[in-house]
């Protein structure tokens, strides 16, 4: 069963572990279809496989069959680097044993796992072949590591392991995320403020308006969809106030002017700082853009690749904008998708985007390493508000100050 929630919202959850270890047949397994492919040869998952499936209660996740983390060679080193990437931006990991058992290489790749932080559990595969000896599950409750034993071959004991994936999901995810559902209550005007530029997608609004609407119809609210020239109409011809405004980050300047002071105030960007961060964090980064010297050079980070158009928030008008508040000469580097630069301590300060194609855990975990290696970090719509002068105003509905 399959879901057609968000990308960004989905669990991720990491099959890892050596070549032959059985990840494929688990996956195919426990989501009950063929989607990796499946052999005795060495080495057969060249490039992580993503397989979207409702894993109830939790909802949509996408569970990731990757390559063998003992692979040899220089194309073996890619895919290594490549199953990295997918185990960084995990929100769970299934360490695959195979029968060889628990040697020092997966005693390394717990020891790895530990570090991101990354809840996972130890999965003993291929019991009808070789069960687990009584060294390995000694090890495993040593060190406290939650294990199952199962065949993917047979179908042994493979609920087991997805129950066990359920109990050690971030609390978060099995949370209902909320947008601005804490915001409002049930028959609370929402007005959302959303223009069309080069930028938009034909046809279409982009994800994170399409998520806080549907939220705002959740929660039984009444949600009016303007464009900014719109606003002063809206507002004018409502029977009473809005309990919200939000607003697009772009044209949060001119929409502030046009909303009373006594209406609450947000951006669509603000609300995804906190649903997908640490708004705290984020807001605390923003401050860094008073300090930026000439030279400086800051990171713009994209969680989906596009055509940059000739008003790109990200590549021309948040540039333009903060060399104008700062005076300075500036450098700026553009990361895309789910590339993020190792060397991030030559970086002044890191602005990300709202972060809707990326599942919270990511997210988290680059605002973490940002913070670990002293960079300043902040999102597109704080750092907007700040270079429009009108961030507190945006934060007073979550009861911040700037």
């Amino acid at each position: 069963m399959t879901t057609k929630a968000p990308r960004g919202v989905r669990l991720v959850i990491a099959l890892t572990g050596r070549r032959n270890a059985g990840k494929s047949s688990l996956i195919n397994a426990i989501t009950g279809q063929d989607i990796a492919i499946v052999s005795d040869h060495p080495g057969t998952t060249t490039d992580p496989v993503a397989k979207q499936y409702e894993l109830l209660p939790i909802g949509p996740v996408t569970f990731y069959d990757t390559a063998g983390l003992d692979d040899e060679g220089e194309l073996g080193e890619l895919r290594i680097k490549a199953t990295r990437k997918i185990l960084w931006r995990s929100d769970v990991a299934v360490v695959v044993i195979s029968e060889q058992g628990i040697t020092e290489y997966e005693k390394t790749l717990i020891e790895e796992i530990k570090e991101l932080e990354i809840p996972f559990i130890v999965v003993f595969n291929k019991c009808d072949i070789a069960p687990p000896t009584e060294k390995d599950i000694a090890y495993c409750q040593e060190n406290n590591l939650q294990y199952r034993i199962t065949s993917a071959t047979t179908g042994t004991d493979v609920d087991a392991v997805k129950d066990a994936i359920i109990d050690i999901a971030p609390p978060e995810i099995k949370r209902d995320p909320v947008l601005a559902g804490d915001l409002i209550n049930e028959g609370d005007w929402v007005v959302c403020v959303v223009p069309i530029d080069l930028a938009a997608p034909k046809g279409r609004l982009i994800l994170p308006q399409v998520q806080v609407l549907r939220e705002i119809l959740d929660c039984d609210a009444i949600g009016i969809t303007v464009k900014e020239r719109e606003i002063d109409e809206a507002l004018a011809n409502l029977h009473r106030k809005p309990a919200l405004v939000i607003t697009d980050s772009q044209v949060v300047m001119s929409v502030a002017g046009d909303v009373p002071d006594d209406i609450p105030l947000t951006t669509f960007s603000t609300l995804f700082a906190r649903y997908k961060g640490d708004l705290d964090l984020l807001v605390a980064g923003a401050e860094a853009i008073d300090q930026l010297e000439d030279g400086d050079t800051i990171l713009m980070g994209e969680a989906c690749s596009h055509h940059a158009v000739a008003d790109d928030i990200g590549r021309v008008k948040i540039p333009r904008w903060l060399s104008q508040y700062t005076g300075k000469e500036l450098q700026f580097e553009f990361y895309s998708g789910h590339d993020f630069p190792d060397d991030l301590e030559r970086f002044k300060l890191a602005i990300h985007c709202g972060a809707c194609m990326l599942n919270r855990t990511e997210m988290l975990r680059r605002i973490k390493e940002c913070n670990r290696r002293g960079v300043p970090v902040t999102n597109y719509g704080v750092a907007i508000s700040k270079l429009q002068g009108v961030l507190e105003r945006v934060l007073k509905p979550f009861g911040l100050n700037s």
